[in-house]
């Protein structure tokens, strides 16, 4: 492909992302499409149509300036903060795995959950924050106790859903920007340290009764095969039935005949290596590795403090998403309801990746020389 006779706004793309990302939609919508028992609907077809959909709007965030970024940061901050108290006033209880949790909002024309929205938000007005605070003034009280309230925030009316992986995501999201921002690391150490007493405790009296359950069914799931350790042993099963060239494209037992749960959402992973085996793992694998890897090139080549957080910020958002999955799907980590980037069915899971995405494009963008929009 000649990129020279292309549009300038297409040639400058990052391609040698775009197109392994493409391909990892592709091999999604094939998955999807397969778990449906051979039909586009109702996975497959609307998998590609919010993809491009979102496509559209990621191209349309890259190409807002710098100061457009960073004068929205509390704003949107703000408005994902007020969606998250309606979420407790007016929210839709779940189904699947987040049974039971008020997560959603209807909004007649699709469901949208509020905290998805707050994990590239809490990067943006920490990126935002810490490039309006005075250097010598991030390693004291000022460069922590506001940014602890403005994760904690969120967090908290999070946890009160309750939804303790987006929490986590959340609070793992805004940390690193702290950490990345130059707080001394040894005021990380200090705080890990007082909460290893405080663990047990939050484990009886703080979590919910199916939170304990998924926590202790991760060392032995095979105490109650029928119960709360069936989603991780099917999706074991899934994985290691593929072998390595899997059982071929709409061969997968576990997800037709409905042995594997949420086959179509958080263990997408599982049903596609079911069917395509060690070879398909390695592909999904190598497509992130080369996403997350660009995003961190470009948070190290960004010349500000605030484009550097932002860009780092976002792709250790997608990170939490593809490691939390990965480590559930194979029992190394408890069922909390994350689904795979560009390969789970979700609408808002999808829009939340391609913001993230958005923004490495236009960090991107701002890497290579002053513009009118910059």
């Amino acid at each position: 492909m000649n990129l020279m006779n292309l549009p300038a706004a297409f040639a400058r793309q990052p391609w040698i992302v775009l197109i392994p990302l493409f391909g990892l939609v592709s091999l999604g919508a094939a998955v999807l499409y397969s778990a449906a028992g051979g039909s586009l609907h109702p996975y497959a077809l609307s998998h590609v149509l919010r993809f491009l959909l979102f496509l559209v709007m990621a191209f349309a965030i890259s190409s807002f300036s710098r100061n457009f970024f960073r004068m929205m940061a509390y704003p949107a901050y703000a408005a994902a903060l007020l969606l998250l108290v309606l979420v407790e006033l007016v929210g839709a209880v779940g189904v699947g795995v987040g049974a039971g949790s008020q997560r959603w909002l209807d909004l007649g024309f699709m469901t949208l959950q509020p905290s998805e929205l707050m994990k590239p938000g809490i990067v943006l007005v920490l990126a935002k924050f810490y490039e309006t605070l005075p250097a010598p003034l991030t390693a004291s009280w000022r460069g922590l106790i506001p940014a602890g309230i403005l994760i904690g925030a969120p967090a908290l009316l999070v946890l009160i859903q309750p939804d303790l992986g987006t929490a986590l995501a959340i609070c793992f999201g805004g940390v690193v920007i702290m950490f990345l921002a130059g707080l001394p690391l040894s005021w990380f150490i200090g705080a890990v340290v007082p909460l290893i007493p405080i663990i047990p405790a939050a484990f009886f009296f703080v979590l919910h009764d199916y939170q304990r359950k998924r926590i202790l069914t991760l060392f032995d799931p095979e105490a109650d095969p029928q119960g709360d350790g069936y989603h991780i042993i099917q999706s074991k099963i899934a994985i290691g039935s593929g072998g390595f060239f899997g059982k071929g494209f709409g061969n997968g037992s576990q997800s037709h005949l409905q042995y594997l749960p949420e086959s179509h959402t958080d263990f997408v992973f599982a049903t596609m290596a079911e069917e395509w085996g060690m070879i398909g793992g390695l592909f999904v694998i190598m497509v992130f590795a080369i996403i997350l890897g660009w995003g961190l090139r470009v948070a190290s080549k960004s010349q500000d403090r605030f484009s550097s957080l932002l860009a780092a910020g976002m792709t250790t958002t997608i990170f939490f998403y593809v490691a939390i999955n990965l480590m559930m799907v194979t029992g190394m980590a408890p069922v909390v309801g994350i689904p795979l980037p560009w390969m789970s069915h979700g609408g808002t899971s999808m829009m939340t990746n391609m913001i993230c995405l958005g923004v490495l494009l236009a960090v991107n963008r701002w890497n290579r020389g002053p513009s009118s929009l910059s």
